[in-house]
C-alpha cells in the first residue's frame, strides 16, 4: 500500500485528490491536508467585492465529498514539511508520514513587503473570499462618498487578470449606480505594457486592454513600483527601461485594490533543494522535485521563471488550465510509481483565461503558455461574461460531485471554435 498526502485543497489540490483516487490502486491511501475545510471559488471574488455574489454561493464544503470518495480529509494547517523524513507536521501537533507528497498549497500573499499595503493597511484585496467580503463593505461605504479609485498589481505580482477584471467590474458597477462620472480611475501595474499579463501578451491582449481602458476612461501607469501606501494616498515610482526612477507620483484614492506578490508558505520556505529562495517548489518536467523525487508540486506554489527581463519584476501566472494540466500529469506519474514504473507524463502548461468585465470580457488561449506558441489567440465580447458564469456553475458542480473531469482544454478548444465560427460568418 502507498500513502499519498496532498497539501492544500484549492483549485489544484481538490481535483488532485479526486484524480489520485481514481488512478491509484484500491489499497492505496489518499489524505488531504488543508487549513480551510471549505473551498471558495477564487475567480468569483471580484463579484463578491461588488455585491454580485455572496460567500455561500461560491463555497463548497469538501468534507462530505472527500468522505464519499474514500479520501481522508484533515482540515488542519500544515506547520512544516520534512522531506528528508517523508513526513509533515501540522499546526495541532499531528505528524503524518507519506510515501508520496503533492504540494498544492497555493501561495502566501506578500502584503507585508510594502508599507501600508493590503487589507491590514489601506488597500483592499480580492485574493481570498474574506478579503473580497471586506472589499465589498468598503465599496458600499465608498459609494456614499465617491472619490478616485486605484486598481492594479504591484511589483513581483504574477496574477494580473483579476486586476483588470476588477477595474472593469468596478466601472460597470459604478455605471449601474450612476456615479461613475464622480470617480476618476487609474490602473497601476508592474507590467511593461497593459495586457502583458506576465506572459508577454497573448494574441492582441495589449490592444484589447488599451482600448477597453481608454473607452472606459481609466488612465494607466505601467512599469510602476508601489513604494508605500498611506490613508488616502499612495506613492508610486515609474521605472525607466534602464531601471532608473523616471518619476515619482502621489496618487490620491478613496478606494484601492492592488494584487500582491506571492511567495511560498512558511511551512516550505528555507528547505534546501525543495524550494527556491522565494519559497516556491522546484519541479522537473514531470512535476517532480529533483532533490526529493517522491515530492511533487502543482499550482501557484510551483517555481516558474519569468518570461523575460522587465524594468519592474513581473511573475508568470499559473492559470487554471496550467494547473489542471499539472494535476493530470502528476496523478498519472504517481500512479506509475506505485506500480513500479517511471514517470512519463508531462503537463501541457497551456493557458486559457476568461477575464470578465461585468458586462463583457476578454478571453485568451495560449498554447503553450510560455512563448513561442502554437496557438496565440484572444477575443472579446459579451459572450465572455456569460461563459465566466457558466464556468463558475460548472466548476462548483464538479467539486460537489467529486469528479476529476478536465474542463479547460475542452473549453479552450470551444472558444477557438467560436472565434472561427465568427470569422466564417463575417466572410460569408
Amino acid at each position: 500500500m502507498a500513502h499519498v498526502v496532498v497539501l492544500g485543497a484549492g483549485l489544484g489540490g481538490a481535483i488532485m485528490a479526486y484524480e489520485l483516487r481514481e488512478k491509484l490502486r484500491a489499497e492505496d491511501k489518499v489524505t488531504v491536508v488543508t487549513k480551510d475545510p471549505k473551498y471558495h471559488f477564487v475567480p468569483s471574488n471580484p463579484w463578491v467585492a461588488v455585491g454580485w455574489r455572496d460567500r455561500e454561493e461560491i463555497t463548497v464544503d469538501l468534507a462530505p465529498t472527500m468522505a464519499r470518495k474514500g479520501i481522508d480529509f484533515i482540515p488542519v494547517a500544515v506547520e512544516r514539511v520534512h522531506p528528508e523524513e517523508n513526513r509533515v507536521t501540522l499546526a495541532d501537533g499531528q505528524s503524518i508520514s507519506y510515501d508520496y507528497l503533492v504540494i498544492a498549497t497555493g501561495p502566501e500573499l506578500a502584503f507585508d513587503e510594502i508599507e501600508g499595503f493590503g487589507p491590514e493597511g489601506f488597500t483592499q484585496s480580492v485574493c481570498h473570499v474574506d478579503h473580497a467580503e471586506a472589499a465589498g463593505r468598503a465599496f458600499e461605504e465608498f459609494c456614499k462618498n465617491p472619490r478616485p479609485i486605484v486598481i492594479g498589481a504591484v511589483q513581483g505580482a504574477s496574477c494580473y487578470g483579476p486586476a483588470y477584471e476588477f477595474a472593469f467590474i468596478l466601472d460597470t458597477a459604478l455605471r449601474k449606480r450612476k456615479i461613475r462620472d464622480q470617480v476618476p480611475m487609474t490602473f497601476v501595474t508592474s507590467e511593461p505594457y497593459v495586457g502583458h499579463l506576465g506572459l508577454d501578451g497573448v494574441g492582441d491582449t495589449k490592444g484589447l486592454m488599451e482600448t477597453n481602458l481608454r473607452e472606459r476612461h481609466i488612465k494607466w501607469m505601467t512599469s510602476s513600483k508601489l513604494q508605500k501606501v498611506e490613508d488616502g494616498k499612495m506613492t508610486v515610482e515609474e521605472i525607466a527601461d534602464d531601471g532608473s526612477v523616471k518619476a515619482v507620483t502621489e496618487l490620491p484614492f478613496g478606494y484601492a485594490m492592488l494584487l500582491p506578490a506571492f511567495r511560498g508558505i512558511p511551512a516550505l520556505r528555507g528547505i534546501e533543494g525543495l524550494v527556491n529562495p522565494r519559497g516556491f517548489v522546484i519541479v522537473d518536467r514531470h512535476q517532480r522535485n529533483p532533490a526529493f523525487p517522491n515530492v511533487f508540486g502543482i499550482g501557484v506554489c510551483v517555481a516558474i521563471p519569468p518570461v523575460g527581463k522587465t524594468p519592474v519584476p513581473v511573475g508568470v501566472p499559473k492559470t487554471g488550465f496550467m494547473i489542471e494540466s499539472m494535476v493530470t500529469a502528476t496523478s498519472h506519474n504517481i500512479a506509475n510509481l506505485v506500480r513500479g514504473r517511471e514517470p512519463d507524463e508531462t503537463g501541457t502548461w497551456n493557458a486559457v483565461c476568461l477575464a470578465d468585465f461585468g458586462d463583457s470580457g476578454i478571453a485568451f488561449v495560449a498554447q503553450p503558455q510560455i512563448p513561442p506558441r502554437n496557438v496565440n489567440w484572444s477575443s472579446q465580447g459579451k459572450w465572455v461574461h456569460w461563459a465566466k458564469i457558466a464556468f463558475e456553475r460548472y466548476f462548483m458542480h464538479k467539486l460537489r460531485k467529486g469528479t476529476s473531469e478536465t474542463f479547460y482544454e475542452k473549453f479552450g478548444m470551444s472558444m477557438l471554435g467560436i472565434d472561427k465560427l465568427k470569422a466564417t460568418k463575417k466572410t460569408n
